[in-house]
């Protein structure tokens, strides 16, 4: 299929998706609009909620099927926005707006890349097409409550912002809520025991503690305080003092260890929020990696999370932008890494899949 054809196509509906409010939670309209774009190319499309999927015309359930997939939700605009952040805005080679870079390149090339197979016959794979929701909040009603309506899929490609290159590896996410527990007092007395200074000892452990098993693809384990709350007035010592620890794992310790861990060093209460988004990796012999590697595309382990994470399955994260410029402000996405996006999609899956 003509690659010029399909970028102009491309373009065109990630500025209409850039138009549309698409706050995870609330991104039905997109998901009306990607709908929409697919039946005009006469594709017949599923949804379930938010999400929507197709396969390719010849499928066939003998063959193994690859999953490409990306999410139309973003996060909200940040207060620094010194354009509207819902006008697709082309200047000096940039497409500026909401969404562009994370992930909206991604999935408008995965789409265009889905639609120049869609009729071919032949194929040594099938492809499956889902555009998903709640991906920025890892909520489970986008790629987890999909997963079990797809047909079985064998491995995937899912599209974020990496340069084209290959993502391999991807560092798992562990939050965890922690509460120091003291004793009340008045302030002017030597009364109480002050639950900030026992949290501040485990924050202390937190910043200073260094895990032994240091990855060659992800490196160390990272432990970050980000959010704490404490106290009710200026001359109450507090009782409780709550804090957040965002924790990225790599793929040599699992959750339990990890926490087991935490819990040997600090007084705090604990409570996880989630084990579900696991460290991952696809192996460096997959035919998805050879066929990257052969293109020359470097590969590395992430340190940022995806819905990678909740796939049972062998999945390489690449696609067009730059991780860098997600969630910042005036996001954007060259046009340029589009069109070399949807080539190299091709290119990478004419190696495994013609």
């Amino acid at each position: 299929m003509n690659i010029e054809k399909l970028y102009i196509d491309a373009l065109n509906l990630l500025q209409q998706l850039i138009s549309i409010p698409a706050f995870s939670n609330e991104e039905n309209k997109t998901a009306d609009a990607i709908e929409k774009f697919l039946q005009s190319k006469n594709i017949t499309t599923n949804r379930l909620l938010n999400n929507v999927w197709c396969v390719n015309k010849y499928f066939d359930s003998l063959k193994p099927t690859i999953l490409l997939n990306s999410h139309h939700d973003t996060v909200k605009p940040n207060k620094q926005y010194t354009r509207d952040p819902f006008k697709a805005g082309i200047e000096d080679g940039k497409l500026f707006g909401l969404g562009s870079n994370d992930a909206g390149g991604c999935l408008v090339a995965l789409i265009s890349t889905f639609i120049n197979y869609y009729n071919q016959q032949n194929l040594q794979y099938n492809l499956v097409l889902a555009a998903t929701g709640e991906e920025e909040i890892s909520g489970k009603n986008g790629i987890e409550v999909l997963l079990p309506q797809l047909p079985n899929i064998n491995c995937a490609i899912v599209g974020e912002p990496t340069l084209m290159n290959l993502a391999v590896a991807e560092k798992g996410l562990l939050v965890l809520d922690c509460t120091a527990y003291g004793k009340a007092g008045h302030a002017a007395r030597e009364e109480g025991d002050n639950a900030i200074f026992k949290a501040m000892k485990d924050i202390e452990w937190y910043r200073t503690f260094k895990f032994d098993k240091v990855s060659e693809l992800l490196g160390p384990n990272k432990m970050s305080v980000t959010i704490i709350n404490a106290g009710s007035q200026h001359n109450v010592v507090p009782v409780e003092c709550s804090y957040t620890v965002d924790i990225r794992i790599n793929e040599l310790y699992d959750f339990d260890e990890v926490i087991h861990i935490i819990k040997q060093n600090i007084q705090s209460e604990i409570v996880p929020r989630s084990l579900r988004l696991n460290s991952t990796n696809i192996k460096l012999d997959h035919p998805l990696v050879k066929a990257g590697i052969d293109l020359k595309r470097t590969y590395y382990g992430s340190p940022t999370t995806s819905d990678k994470a909740l796939m049972p399955f062998p999945a390489l994260k690449i696609g067009p932008g730059d991780s860098a410029r997600s969630h910042s402000a005036d996001e954007f996405i060259y046009i340029d890494d589009i069109r070399e996006g949807i080539e190299l999609y091709i290119q990478l899956l004419n190696k495994v899949i013609l």
